[in-house]
């Protein structure tokens, strides 16, 4: 290409004047750190930490998972949530989830959460991040055996 010849290249203007000027940093993200933070590893579900990390070294608990709701309820099954050992949100939209982790030392927290929550069909009893048979109608009530020491 000869000095007279106008550049076709894109972003360049007929003539020597480009129509705007290049970005110094090639990619936005290049100064990421390659290990996650103690924060992103304890936002992750605890399946999908399982899965990349092998299972954690935790005493044996028990979490509620529960979707949104109606009703002046929500509000205070959310605060109940937050206040439990352990709180994560998951999902979005109609597949958000709330789901408040318990240890055997929680026993009253869990049952006074369960029993704002528990009412509905959604709610989910884990057993150590487990879904697990009759959750519900065994592994709670076991729980509940706590609350009379």
């Amino acid at each position: 290409m000869s000095p007279s010849e106008p550049d076709e290249r894109p972003g360049r203007a007929t003539g020597d004047r480009p129509q705007f000027r290049p970005v110094e940093r090639f990619w936005p993200y290049a100064t990421l750190d390659e290990h996650l933070s103690e924060a992103e590893l304890l936002a992750l579900e605890p399946e999908l930490y399982e899965a990349l990390f092998g299972p954690r070294d935790r005493p044996f608990s028990i979490s509620l998972q529960f979707p949104r709701f109606d009703g002046p309820d929500y509000e205070r099954a959310l605060a109940m949530a937050r206040a439990s050992a352990e709180y994560l949100e998951v999902g979005r939209g109609s597949g958000f989830r709330s789901r408040a982790r318990f240890y055997p030392e929680d026993a009253r927290a869990l049952r006074d959460l369960y029993e704002v929550v528990g009412r509905l069909d959604e709610t989910e009893v884990l057993v150590d991040d487990k879904p697990v048979p009759h959750a519900r109608e065994l592994w709670l009530p076991l729980v509940w055996c706590l609350l009379a020491r």
